[in-house]
């Protein structure tokens, strides 16, 4: 391939709405252009980076066993409806009407569909196990979509499905998949983490994720450098403290805090860790009547202590609270506080509440809440004797740096990271909303047991930049480069030896099945080197008079600081030997 063949299109400088580095080089680098909110044309440059990450997802789940098939962008809501996410899955499901006025939703997965199709042609046991997988367009109407093809709206996922007969079966696919997608990033070349993750709106009861290791990621992930424990931080488990709660050493009483109403500001008040002090966190529960109006509202009332923050996964999963809550409003607070925001606690109600205490606060001793009285704390709080042992105890905070792993076997450490897969073991949770079934052995009807399996193709480019650039621009891994290597002449307008030299080089690496690129646009040196910097290709032969007079050429890595001469008859073999597959 010669440039003057090629779309290259470099930027000085990037939109001024570029916020993170890959936003910004991808668009620099004339990879990407911005069509609308959200929504990217991908030029020339950025198509290949996403063909070669399809074409190793591709070789991958083929090699898996899984089969391709393409299903619709535009799908008919009545599947969603089968099984509830047509009202459930809120605002990012873009729902569109045709000319009929028929209703159908712009497909952010696809799910319903492939449970549809399994329902139609997998009859029998003797079908099963069965895989099937897309990569293919998908849309989800973000409220904010930023960071470039990081949260876009429009964007390419590769999804696959699994059909088992039975629970065993089925985890024996999903272990087959998880092992598939950690050949998918190893063949990448990028650092990443495979974490232990909530399901989410998705569902199923088992679930990891496969993260990206970068700064800017948008994700923690908890680990233990001493094991394999991993897990991101909606998951990742607060250990109970270990031994019995202390005894009681302070006398309850109230105490002034004015102008005082959070934990950091009592705490320095009083001169006292914040460790000390209790958070009250106030939610609520509705009730609906048959006409989907409030009937009946339930408040809660979360101690968590005053260095810790609350985990809304966790929350989410405590019984009565498992079915959705929201904050409660001032007037629910004041109703069974007497108190506005800022100085509540357990002590004191005008009405009950439902209270969840987190596992850390249930072994306090001598701590410090509100006392539902402005500029007032109480102080010297102590369970069995100020208050009722607890109820309900559960995990319902993040984990801190430094907390013990749940595997016993050192603390736990906290890094940022990019998800761009994602497995999960979904049992029959579609199969039975969709009445989706197959004849097992006893000729009796049995719903499928169903995983599925989402790789984002266009957040991966993404995510490769923000783990491999510098200053002058992207490090692409050789695996997903645009192109591997770029021959660059200079000065080959003024001569036939440099010309016919390059040309001959790039010839040769383009019969060994080398992805070349000859740049025959006559550019300046300067600027010629500093468009492949930016765009990031890996490996770089520059070809100059200078040099053929001494019988070489120069080799730079991008990664390199400096080039390295070689003879110009090993030139090819030399760059060959250093491709990474």
């Amino acid at each position: 391939m010669k440039a003057t063949q090629f779309h290259i299109s470099t930027l000085r400088e990037a939109p001024a709405d570029a916020e993170i580095v890959s936003h910004q080089l991808m668009m620099r680098s004339g990879m990407i252009k911005k069509l609308g909110a959200g929504i990217y044309t991908y030029m020339p440059m950025g198509l290949r980076v996403i063909r070669k990450v399809e074409a190793i997802v591709r070789e991958e789940m083929n090699r898996a066993g899984a089969v391709e098939v393409t299903m619709p962008v535009v799908q008919p809501a009545e599947l969603w409806e089968e099984t509830g996410r047509f009202g459930k899955m809120g605002p990012e499901l873009l729902r569109i009407k045709d000319r009929h006025d028929r209703s159908f939703v712009v497909q952010p997965t696809s799910e319903e569909v492939v449970t549809d199709i399994a329902r139609q042609d997998l009859r029998s046991y003797k079908l099963l196990p069965k895989n099937l997988y897309q990569i293919q367009t998908k849309f989800r109407d973000e409220r904010r979509p930023r960071f470039g093809l990081m949260r876009g709206r429009e964007f390419i996922m590769k999804d696959a499905y699994s059909f088992d007969r039975d629970a065993p079966a089925a985890k024996a696919s999903y272990e087959v998949m998880a092992n598939a997608y950690r050949r998918i990033f190893d063949r990448f070349g990028l650092v990443y983490r495979a974490v232990a993750a909530d399901s989410g709106a998705i569902g199923g009861d088992l679930s990891e994720e496969f993260q990206v290791i970068a700064s800017t990621g948008e994700d923690a992930i908890v680990y233990c450098p001493n094991s394999d424990y991993a897990a991101n931080l909606e998951k990742a488990e607060a250990l109970a403290p270990g031994g019995p709660r202390p005894a009681a050493a302070q006398a309850c009483a109230r105490t002034p805090t004015p102008g005082k109403s959070t934990c950091a500001d009592v705490a320095a008040l009083l001169g006292v860790p914040l460790q000390t002090t209790v958070k009250s966190l106030v939610l609520a529960t509705d009730e609906l009547g048959a006409e989907g109006d409030v009937v009946r509202s339930r408040v809660w009332l979360l101690l968590l202590r005053g260095d810790h923050d609350m985990n809304e996964i966790k929350v989410g999963k405590v019984p009565g609270l498992d079915h959705g809550f929201r904050f409660a409003t001032v007037a629910e607070i004041e109703e069974h506080f007497g108190c506005r925001p800022g100085y509540l606690g357990p002590l004191g109600l005008k009405k009950p509440v439902t209270l969840v205490v987190d596992r850390e606060v249930a072994v306090l001793a001598d701590w410090i809440c509100g006392a539902n009285v402005e500029d007032f704390h109480m102080t010297g709080v102590n369970w069995g004797r100020d208050l009722p042992e607890p109820d309900h105890v559960a995990d319902i905070r993040n984990v801190l740096a430094g907390d013990l792993s749940p595997d016993g076997k050192g603390p736990l450490a906290i890094e940022r990271g990019i998800e761009v897969g994602h497995v999960f073991y979904l049992g029959t949770k579609y199969s039975k909303a969709m009445n989706a079934t197959f004849l097992d052995t006893d000729g009796k009807p049995k719903f499928f047991e169903m995983g599925c399996y989402g790789i984002g193709i266009t957040r991966l480019p993404a995510a490769a930049i923000e783990q491999n650039h510098d200053e002058r621009g992207i490090i692409w891994p050789d695996s997903i480069a645009p192109f591997t290597v770029v021959v660059c002449p200079v000065g080959a307008d003024r001569s036939e030896e440099v010309r016919a030299t390059a040309q001959r080089l790039h010839d040769e690496l383009e019969a060994a099945g080398v992805d070349v690129l000859l740049d025959d646009r006559g550019e300046r040196p300067g600027a010629m080197f500093a468009d492949w910097e930016l765009i990031g290709v890996p490996h770089r032969i520059t070809v100059g008079d200078r040099g053929l007079r001494d019988g070489v050429v120069e080799y730079q890595h991008r990664r390199a600081s400096t080039a390295e001469r070689v003879p110009v008859a090993e030139a090819g073999s030399w760059v060959r030997a250093r491709i990474k597959e």
